[in-house]
């Protein structure tokens, strides 16, 4: 081989073109590690490049700040084979078949595959990585496959003597699974594989399934059972050539997805309109942590790339005899919040009492104290202007709602003081009728709008608060339509010729919504989006599609509803929302199309109604 060593050759040849290069998905490789080496076989990367993706190799570090930083400049991950776990990060002895551990990989692969796994990087497990995927992921691992602990032991050779690149028994294929459509066009189908192992998954738990399995039963292959880019497999494709390479372009071509999806939103402002998160804040979760109580918090919204949410305060209608206080759970204020108990006199009562506006002004207390504490990271939104220098400055961005007119306790002034606290629209009804509307899930109690309620819309015009319909009854949508000087928002809502169900606007509905300005923003709650089976991302993005192909692009947008029971295979909290673009993308929406579905429509409604207030 000639090799010409003049490296201005080189460089004239690297320069002839611009650019000189393109950027491809990064790809990182965990590294084995032996003898004080951190080590890695050159098949691995041979073959992410060979699949069009570029390879790091990635040393056995568990420092925090190593780990956050590597994620955040990855865009796949790649767990590669080598020795066995030890056992009692499963909480298990060690079996007496068990083989030599590899101390310095596991904490630090776990915890990257685990913080991976929260932001959604794609991820391929080989051999012992599928096992990592099992270990991180809440699933089992078998110490040695063939001592009947659990179930029947292996039966056939799953440690090969022959070349690396010799197959040396077949694997069975689950039809419909990712595995099945990178080999047999989604079809069952029987695979030749090599095999190199005495550990193997004993189980996948709840978010991975099986996907193939070898003839005496023992598990070959697993994927997400969330509808999330992770795969497993105990052979080793590195080292089977073009018969190998699909899973590396599997892994590379779901980073692709990633990367531009991740860069995409980096440069927009990303607006989810609806959550009911507050209302778990008496009960003493702390927004700043990753608290599983909770379906947003700082960290999910991070690890999902989203800007900025509206978080409303939530009343729920109480029924005729019922009070307020009791439709709320205000058990943990003086527990978890005795400054909040403090300003509100009559939470200290046996029962605590509360009335409807000191209960919405109390969720804003809460939510100002959040801020007052956490400046450098989040902050309060009250116009389209602050959620831009938010994203300029790093910091995520908390707009404020209100979710029922019942807090303004049928005084017209209330409506003013929360302007003045950055309310950016109020939800003008629940499920119930109230005194400004009826609701979608009423008796009709008005016909529509009340004769208080078009008071209400009208103040709210001039104080420049946003109306928002969702919840409202048909006849009220139209009356309210009809009442607005400023075009009307339905914060979370979806589609009724999807899901035929009152609560869901008809294309009658969208059409005038689009007529007058307004914009509709589909919702996660999962009896929303079908009548029958498990809501999916896919039911929410079909939903989206049919209103984009009602009302035009322009009037459209997401409001998950994250912790009022919004939550949907695929988009199950704010960590997930980067999947919400990833969809998009994959039905060929543009980047001008999702800059509008992510927050440009909703922002034009809102400037428009801030720019009339008269107030």
């Amino acid at each position: 081989m000639t090799v010409d060593f003049s490296l201005a050759a080189c460089l004239d040849s690297l320069y002839a073109s611009f650019p000189e290069g393109r950027e491809v998905p990064v790809i990182g490789i965990s590294a084995n590690y032996a003898d004080e080496n951190a080590l890695l076989r050159d098949r691995y990367y041979e073959q992410v490049v060979k699949a069009g993706g570029c390879p790091v190799i990635l040393p056995p570090i568990d420092n925090r700040d190593v780990l956050v930083t590597t994620l955040s400049h990855i865009d796949g991950l790649l767990l590669s084979g080598g020795g066995d776990f030890n056992p009692l990060w499963a909480g298990e002895e060690p079996s007496p078949r068990l083989h030599s551990i590899n101390s310095h990989r596991d904490k630090p692969e776990l915890l990257l595959t685990r913080l991976a796994y929260n932001r959604q990087l794609p991820m391929l497990g080989i051999c012992r990585g599928i096992q990592t995927l099992a270990m991180a992921l809440g699933g089992e691992v078998e110490q040695d496959i063939y001592s009947p602990r659990r179930g029947r032991a292996a039966t056939i050779k799953h440690s090969q003597d022959g070349d690396r690149s010799e197959p040396t028994h077949t694997v069975k294929i689950v039809e419909g699974s990712e595995l099945s459509y990178l080999y047999a066009e989604g079809k069952s189908t029987t695979l030749a594989v090599n095999s190199f192992h005495h550990q193997a998954v004993r189980s996948g738990g709840k978010r991975l399934k099986v996907t193939a399995t070898a003839p005496d039963g023992v598990i070959e292959a697993v994927e997400s059972a969330e509808l999330k880019s992770v795969m497993g497999v105990q052979w080793h494709p590195e080292w089977l050539g073009d018969e190998g390479l699909p899973l590396f372009r599997w892994l590379v071509g779901r980073a692709a997805e990633y990367r531009r999806a991740r860069r995409l939103q980096e440069s927009l402002v990303t607006l989810d309109t609806h959550c009911d998160t507050p209302m778990f804040f008496p009960q003493g979760v702390d927004f700043m942590q990753r608290d599983n109580r909770i379906l947003y918090d700082l960290h999910k919204m991070h690890d999902g790339g989203s800007s900025a949410v509206t978080m409303v305060a939530y009343l729920p209608q109480p029924k005729m005899g019922e009070t307020f206080s009791s439709k709320v759970d205000l058990s943990g204020i003086r527990q978890h919040n005795p400054r909040l108990a403090e300003r509100y006199p009559s939470l200290l009562n046996d029962p605590p009492t509360i009335t409807p506006r000191q209960y919405a002004d109390l969720i804003f207390d809460k939510l100002d104290d959040l801020v007052a504490s956490n400046g450098s990271y989040v902050s309060i939104a009250r116009t389209p202007a602050d959620l831009y220098e938010d994203k300029r400055k790093g910091r995520k961005s908390i707009m404020l709602g209100i979710e029922n007119g019942l807090a303004l306790e049928h005084d017209i002034a209330n409506v003013r003081h929360f302007a003045q606290r950055g309310v950016v629209y109020i939800t003008l009804c629940h499920n119930g009728d109230n005194d400004i509307c009826d609701s979608a899930r009423g008796c009709s109690t008005h016909n529509g709008v009340s004769s208080f309620g078009q008071k209400v819309i009208a103040e709210m015009n001039r104080c420049g608060i946003m109306v928002d319909l969702s919840h409202a009854a048909e006849q009220s949508f139209y009356d309210a339509l009809d009442i607005s000087a400023t075009p009307i928002v339905c914060s979370h809502s979806n589609c009724r010729a999807l899901c035929d169900v009152p609560r869901n606007l008809t294309d009658d509905q969208l059409r005038a919504l689009a007529a007058k300005g307004g914009v509709a923003h589909i919702t996660l709650y999962h009896g929303f989006l079908r009548k029958d089976g498990e809501a999916t991302l896919h039911d929410a993005l079909d939903h989206l599609d049919h209103a984009v192909r009602v009302m035009g692009i322009e009037h459209v947008g997401l409001g998950t509803d994250f912790d009022g029971d919004g939550t949907v295979l695929g988009c199950a909290d704010a960590s997930e929302l980067i999947n919400f673009t990833i969809g998009l993308l994959r039905r060929h929406y543009s980047d001008h199309d999702i800059s509008l579905i992510w927050g440009g429509n909703w922002l034009r409604v809102m400037r428009e109604v801030q720019n009339h207030r008269t107030e």
